[in-house]
């Protein structure tokens, strides 16, 4: 196999680009190599021992950053037993009463569900009574427009 200019080349002439392979660092190799003696470990401590390490957020027996700052957020306990119902899925409901027992039955929302609440996603296609259920402004619009009534809204 012949290069560029035509000379035949061999595997042992062939060689990395210059500086694309980094040399590692001689430790301990005396003074005049920069990390001799101590080998840029500095003077005595844990981590200027042999095995010497120390887990991440170690902070030395000191109650560690992650344990220190409050926890946030919170679960609602009502968003437990809340359904999201979509107003595509009001197609399903037979009857043109919407209650959440109406809902259960359909299996839209889950039988532990105490709350629904629908919010605007699909379209609705015919008139609809909604009893008891919370609408999103946009999913009231929606009712309405196709001719649906609320009554009674949590």
């Amino acid at each position: 196999m012949a290069d560029i200019r035509g000379k035949l080349v061999k595997l042992n002439d062939i060689n990395p680009p210059r500086a694309s392979r980094k040399r590692r660092k001689r430790l301990g190799r005396g003074i005049s190599a920069g990390q001799g003696k101590t080998c840029g470990r500095g003077h005595k401590g844990q981590k200027s021992r042999s095995g010497g390490k120390v887990r991440i957020g170690f902070e030395g027996g000191q109650l560690p950053l992650q344990r220190r700052i409050p926890r946030f957020g919170f679960r609602s306990r009502i968003g437990a037993v809340t359904a999201e119902v979509r107003v595509g899925e009001l197609d399903r409901v037979i009857g043109d009463e919407v209650t959440l027992e109406s809902l259960k039955a359909a299996n839209i929302v889950a039988k532990q569900v105490k709350r629904a609440r629908v919010f605007l996603s699909g379209e609705i296609h015919r008139a609809m009574t909604i009893k008891g259920v919370a609408l999103t402004r946009g999913a009231r619009a929606a009712v309405e427009k196709a001719g649906g009534t609320i009554e009674e809204e949590l």
